[in-house]
């Protein structure tokens, strides 16, 4: 049995590119840049160097998210590999490229965005701006908000023979 999951971190390198299939179905491209980091050589200081992941999301998320994302815009992204191979001019030419499954917005472009850091659009929800998550609806009846427990700061839960 194998498993293809990847899981990226990283800044969008350029605004997404939105597109249809001859069916119909919403296709987002865009490319995220993730650091790698090595020790360099000669110098033996430890250097980030980028690397370019190709993403490509499909469906009603792919219409909802291209007005949200832009180039520079950090996200966290889940999905899988999916490896392309094609014949241009002669040359044989592939890819790698992240199936998204799940996008997570990792900062929000201002303080008035729709979307707020961490808020994630993925298969399982779908996508659903914060200011209309079901977390801000009316109470139901009967419903009794909890008050969370008090906890007396005097009296440290930490050892003070420890010794950092």
């Amino acid at each position: 049995m194998s498993i293809n999951r990847v899981i990226i971190s990283g800044n969008l390198t350029r605004d997404p590119e939105l597109r249809s299939t001859a069916g119909g179905t919403s296709v987002l491209g865009f490319g995220v840049a993730v650091n790698d980091r090595r020790k360099n050589q000669q110098t033996g200081e430890w250097e980030d160097y980028p690397n370019f992941i190709d993403c490509t999301m499909f469906g009603a998320r792919a219409d909802a998210l291209n007005k949200y994302l832009s180039k520079g815009t950090k996200v966290t992204i889940e999905g899988k590999l999916r490896w392309s191979q094609w014949e241009r001019d002669g040359q044989k030419r592939s890819k790698i490229e992240v199936i998204v499954d799940e996008l997570e917005f990792m900062s929000s472009r201002n303080s008035d965005a729709q979307y707020s850091s961490g808020q994630s659009y993925g298969q399982q929800g779908g996508y659903q701006p914060a200011s209309q998550a079901s977390y801000q609806s009316a109470p139901q009846a009967g419903y009794q908000p909890q008050s969370a427990p008090t906890i007396d700061a005097s009296s440290s839960v930490y050892d003070e023979d420890i010794p950092f």
